[in-house]
């Protein structure tokens, strides 16, 4: 079972494989100034599809703010470059098939889908916002952005 990670922890060095098959490294990510890390439980379904296209629309927003952007699921790589293809999302997708970052983050369910969760993790790598919500898929994006320009933890 996975600990949840909350406002106020840590979040480790972690190493995933995007859409396009190459290594993403969060560090790399993090160098350049916070990222939004959200995970969503299916690639090519409603709800993710809803959630990671309003992502993509405030991406110049999220820019601004000096933040990257990954989304994760459990998809594949084959999955996840489908995805992105079709939405033009143009924005990191990490094939997270072992479910490790998932994990890592506390989203894991031991059955089914990893949890609908977002996180916004600060350059030290700390968590300023979780954000938690199944169906209201807009929430996320606009939840992290309030967090980044706020500039302090929600």
């Amino acid at each position: 079972m996975s600990i949840a990670v909350n406002v106020g922890d840590t979040v480790g060095d972690l190493t995933g494989v995007d859409e396009t098959g190459a290594e993403l490294r969060f560090a790399d990510l993090l160098a350049k100034g916070p990222l939004v890390v959200f995970f969503y439980p299916a690639a090519m379904t409603y709800g993710c599809t809803k959630e990671s296209c309003h992502f993509r629309d405030l991406a110049g927003e999220f820019a601004d703010a000096g933040a990257s952007i990954v989304g994760v699921s459990a998809d594949d790589v084959a999955k996840q470059a489908q995805f992105s293809a079709k939405h033009s999302l143009g924005f990191p997708l990490v094939a997270d098939t072992d479910r490790s970052i998932a994990e890592a983050f506390g989203v894991r369910r031991k059955r089914g889908p990893n949890k609908r969760s977002t996180f916004v993790v600060g350059g030290d790598r700390t968590v300023l916002a979780r954000i938690d919500s199944e169906f209201a898929m807009g929430r996320h994006a606009n939840q992290a952005l309030e967090t980044l320009r706020a500039g302090r933890p929600a």
